[in-house]
């Protein structure tokens, strides 16, 4: 089964996540199918927080990719920035 999920990236006590689409069965920060944006929770100031491509995100989950409520949650929130307009700037955490 194919899943849309985050890996973890950064350094230590700094954590940065990649959305990732991977199958099921790999680990969390393995192989990948495709990157589709970013979360940045520990972002300041003018960073921005996260990034979706959400085109790509609708497509996997049209070929029948699952997300992790996590992913789920966080695209929710981003869907509902773009219409708002602010963009990457809410503290998703």
């Amino acid at each position: 089964m194919v899943v849309i999920r985050l890996s973890r990236g950064g350094s230590k006590k700094r954590p940065f996540y990649h959305f990732t689409v991977a199958e099921s069965h790999r680990a969390r920060d393995g192989a990948f199918i495709e990157r589709l944006g970013f979360f940045n929770p520990g972002a300041r100031g003018q960073e921005q927080s996260i990034r979706v491509d959400i085109d790509r995100v609708d497509f996997w989950v049209g070929q029948g990719a699952q997300m992790s409520p996590r992913v789920k949650k966080l695209v929710k929130d981003f869907r509902k920035s773009l219409v708002t307009g602010v963009k990457g700037d809410q503290n998703a955490a």
